[in-house]
């Protein structure tokens, strides 16, 4: 029997008021291997949790972020908060400075501060 262990902090999409999960569009914007990458990063974090660097950092003021490094020396970000014991995904960006911008923790806490939305079912984000 190959039984997969169960997701200690299964992934949700945040979704704004209008409808809107802007970590999901982000993604689907991105080239199909930089998906593939943050995609398995995300998963690493759902089973591992809690895990510390390289993978994962906390950015303080209860959000985190997922550190993904893509071809070509670029790297991603994805910041999430925990609630509901699920890892909620806020706002994803390619880092273009060594320290992480303070519009972009801004951009999350706002997310996270208002309303706390996010998808109710469990998404399987598209490594395709």
């Amino acid at each position: 029997m190959n039984q997969r262990a169960p997701k200690r902090l299964p992934a949700r999409f945040y979704r704004s008021d209008s409808g809107r999960e802007p970590v999901r569009q982000w993604l689907k914007s991105l080239e199909a291997e930089d998906r593939r990458i943050i995609g398995e990063d995300i998963k690493d974090v759902e089973f591992s949790w809690p895990i510390g660097m390289p993978l994962v950092r906390s950015l303080g003021r209860e959000l985190w972020e997922v550190r993904s490094s893509l071809p070509h020396g670029r790297i991603a970000r994805v910041i999430f908060c925990v609630e509901a014991n699920c890892m909620v995904l806020l706002h994803g960006f390619i880092k273009k400075t060594q320290k992480t911008p303070k519009q972009e923790i801004d951009l999350a806490l706002k997310r996270k501060k208002g309303g706390r939305n996010h998808e109710k079912e469990e998404h399987r984000i598209d490594l395709r």
